[in-house]
């Protein structure tokens, strides 16, 4: 009788999906170098917040694995 062997943590856990920590801190970078070229634009304002409450979504519903 063969005895099935169980998948080590590293392989049963998801993949991660590459950079995306990465990513979001670049585009936050660049939002924050746009507000104050374009000293707070409002509709630059309202995007922001909306990426920022979006973002804050994703990792509640994510616990923190963004």
């Amino acid at each position: 009788m063969m005895e099935e062997s169980t998948p080590s943590p590293e392989q049963s856990q998801e993949p991660r999906q590459p950079g995306a920590a990465e990513h979001v801190a670049e585009a936050h970078r660049i939002l924050n170098g746009l507000r104050q070229r374009l000293d707070k634009h409002p509709e630059l304002e309202e995007a922001i917040a909306k990426l920022e409450m979006a973002l804050s979504i994703l990792t509640t519903k994510t616990a923190g694995m963004l």
